[in-house]
């Protein structure tokens, strides 16, 4: 499987190349982003592009997985600036790969709580629930909606933002039992990766997966 990751600076994407780069079925990973991502592998290879928007550089030629990890905090932004980096640069993206390698499988890391109506009264999740709808309407493959809940960074991952990591250095040894309490509300940054290589080389039986679903894929 040839896998596209956008994101792989960032906690979840660093930690799903991670993932990638262990798995059997991942035969070769293209990095998209603005900078490099800062790992070398003999299956990694690096596409820096300034603007997101603009991908004509970028073959997507072989494209198996498309693995879109990025995204932004909603705090201090307004919708107009928060639509903008959440659906306007996902569904650009979205249609750059899908017009060259419409058997591809897109997964789009989205959050706990979207609303799939569109019209709940929390903007983020109007958003991200228009983001969802309108990938899984693209025809690719197979388009499959993560929505994690608090994810427990593994295997050194760190987040990229300084309040979330500020958290994880504070409460990082208590997620484990937490997590094992209540295992319905935690993910592991490797159950994410893992997740996601599952559902792109096997599919999974609904194109939204919360918490649980995401668990079993993992262990898929």
């Amino acid at each position: 499987m040839n896998v596209v990751l956008f994101g792989a600076t960032g906690m979840i994407g660093s930690a799903v190349l991670l993932e990638c780069l262990d798995a059997a079925e991942v035969k070769s990973v293209l990095v998209v982003g603005r900078r490099a991502c800062g790992v070398s592998h003999s299956k990694l290879k690096e596409a820096i592009v300034e603007d997101l928007f603009k991908l004509d550089a970028v073959s997507f030629a072989g494209c198996d997985a498309c693995f879109f990890c990025l995204g932004v905090s909603v705090v201090g932004m307004g919708e107009p600036d928060y639509r903008r980096v959440t659906y306007d640069l996902t569904l650009s993206v979205a249609r750059a790969v899908v017009a060259v390698a419409p058997k591809s499988v897109f997964v789009y890391v989205t959050g706990k709580n979207t609303d799939s109506t569109e019209q709940g009264p929390a903007m983020w999740a109007r958003v991200k629930g228009k983001t969802e709808n309108d990938l899984m309407r693209l025809g690719f493959r197979g388009a499959y909606m993560f929505r994690p809940g608090i994810i427990q960074p593994l295997r050194g991952v760190r987040s990229s933002t300084a309040w979330y990591q500020a958290f994880y250095n504070v409460f990082g040894p208590f997620l484990t039992f937490l997590r094992w309490l209540s295992p319905s509300l935690f993910l592991t940054s490797v159950d994410m990766g893992r997740a996601m290589i599952s559902v792109a080389a096997r599919g999974y039986p609904k194109p939204i997966l919360e918490i649980a679903d995401i668990h079993a894929a993992a262990r898929a």
